[in-house]
């Protein structure tokens, strides 16, 4: 990844960078980890544009009367991990209007059979009662997401990178159909892999779906993150073996995420020797994690809700401000509004 931005740089081009993430719920070591930690990275290289995205949670439940809580909650918490209004957009997907109408356009552009391949509707859809066209059209919200800001890089997982493909198919044949080329070429921008597993089956994604046992929200505090980690998943031990069990290498990967190398090879050392005590590793893993989170729970506590809505307000006028000029232009393309006439 820093090899694009330095190539990027020598060639005197700067990338813009969009990701958006759903109010869901509280976030958990495998958001900070995974995804949120290498946001508030990418601050000091480029030009970062964040939303919650609260539209795509409608996917999940329309009627939710807590949706505009947890968007923001999930706002307030985003800030407090180090996502700076000042640096970054941070705004929520909702409030700029023009997301709902470039999806549309993009609906007239992209292929059924495309969106009928996207693997996480398959994974979502799978023995559901009810399938609504809003899950199955869903990525080309996302598509409309970054290209209305004609964002270049999408920071995402393995997991993701079909979609970002299918934004850029969505985007090369857009301009195609129109003769300009007004949408970049959009890659992924994938960074070292960070996956935390779940702490009661570490076979499974860190994931707030499979019950509390199973993550560590960012704002639990010391008490509750300790009675985790200490009924953490391992194995029975007592073998020297480079080889990990899932429960310990979790472990080992939560502690890469939050502690210095001096501080983990000891431990690397006591395993590979058979002799490791997972009372070690946790406590290790307990007092590096609560020096990660306390900052963050910290600045979070002291963030009042007007404080968050003032910064969504500020970062919404942004946003719009880049939003109506890509819409202005992509009206006169297609010959819709008052731009065309």
């Amino acid at each position: 990844m820093d090899a694009a931005f330095a190539a990027e740089k020598r060639a005197g081009l700067r990338m813009k960078v969009f990701s958006g993430i759903q109010p869901t719920g509280e976030l958990h070591l495998g958001n900070l980890f995974g995804a949120i930690q290498n946001w508030v990275e990418l601050q000091d290289k480029t030009e970062c544009i964040y939303s919650v995205v609260d539209y795509h949670a409608l996917t999940l439940q329309l009627g939710d009367r807590e949706l505009a809580r947890r968007t923001l909650n999930l706002a307030g918490d985003l800030i407090a991990c180090g996502i700076d209004p000042e640096r970054s957009i941070l705004f929520v997907q909702s409030h700029v209007p023009e997301h709902a109408e470039l999806t549309w356009i993009f609906d007239c552009v992209a292929s059924y059979g495309d969106l009928g391949r996207m693997t996480q509707f398959k994974d979502k859809s799978e023995g559901a009662e009810f399938i609504s066209a809003g899950l199955f059209n869903y990525p080309v919200l996302q598509a409309a997401d970054i290209l209305l800001y004609r964002a270049d890089r999408v920071p995402v997982g393995e997991d993701q990178v079909q979609h970002v493909e299918l934004s850029r198919r969505i985007a090369r044949r857009f301009n195609n159909l129109v003769g300009e080329e007004l949408f970049p070429e959009i890659e992924p921008l994938l960074s070292p892999a960070k996956r935390i597993m779940s702490l009661a089956d570490p076979t499974k994604k860190m994931s707030k779906s499979l019950g509390p046992g199973h993550y560590i929200g960012i704002m639990e505090g010391a008490d509750a993150v300790w009675k985790k980690v200490r009924s953490a998943v391992t194995d029975t031990g007592g073998e020297a073996s480079e080889a990990m069990s899932p429960g310990v290498e979790n472990l080992f990967a939560i502690l890469r995420s939050t502690a210095p190398e001096e501080a983990i090879e000891p431990l690397l050392g006591a395993h590979r020797e058979g002799a490791l005590r997972y009372k070690d590793l946790k406590e290790a893993v307990r007092d590096h994690l609560e020096a990660t989170l306390m900052p963050i729970r910290e600045r979070r506590q002291a963030l009042s809700d007007d404080e968050i809505r003032a910064a969504l307000r500020a970062g919404a006028e942004r946003a719009r401000e880049i939003a109506r000029a890509t819409m202005s232009e992509v009206r006169r393309l297609i010959g819709v509004g008052p731009e065309s006439l």
